[in-house]
């Protein structure tokens, strides 16, 4: 028995410290630390990319260019929304990376407050880079987009970002950003 016990705990604590996360440091409005746990056995391709990504610091500098109150903000942008000399917020949010767009991984994991989601244009497998946060419940999305992860520390640094208050949440003036994006184990 004991050793039935041991061995369910030592494959626990291998699972858990083979769990893969993003530390994000976010400047602006919002200040502070977000730590997500990634879903790498609900999106494998998903977490893939955005880790590889975030190794490449690729998300460095990217703002949150859509934010809506209530729903969600939105990130991730690497082509059009990373902060710099040719930065323009009329083009953030319309890019992503020069990797190949993601087959969904639809799963039954529910979009509550702190589900991390992928963004996607009206093709279900046009996932890429671009990544939300939820401030609350969108049972809407259930099905619908692919879940990659989920907020473990910071929620209060996500509620303090930026709202958008120009079109379907679009942010006005100068937006919030992540400042770095670290992979952690």
């Amino acid at each position: 028995m004991r050793n039935t016990a041991f061995a369910v705990a030592l494959s626990l604590c291998a699972a858990q410290a083979g769990a893969t996360g993003l530390v994000i440091e976010v400047d602006g409005e919002a200040q502070g630390t977000i730590t997500i746990d990634l879903l790498e056995d609900v999106a494998p391709k998903h977490v893939e990319q955005i880790t590889a990504l975030a190794s490449e610091g690729a998300y460095d500098g990217v703002v949150f260019h859509r934010v809506i109150d209530g729903f969600m903000a939105q990130t991730g942008d690497v082509k059009f929304g990373k902060t710099g000399d040719d930065f323009n917020m009329r083009m953030a949010g319309r890019g992503g990376s020069d990797r190949s767009n993601l087959p969904a991984e639809f799963s039954d994991v529910p979009f509550e407050r702190g589900t991390v989601g992928m963004a996607r244009s009206q093709d279900p497998d046009s996932a890429n880079s671009q990544f939300f946060i939820m401030f609350g419940q969108g049972s809407f999305l259930n099905g619908q987009y692919t879940v990659v992860g989920r907020v473990t520390d910071g929620m209060d640094v996500v509620d303090a970002i930026k709202r958008g208050t120009g079109a379907n949440g679009t942010v006005v003036g100068a937006p919030d950003r992540m400042v770095t994006v670290k992979v952690t184990e």
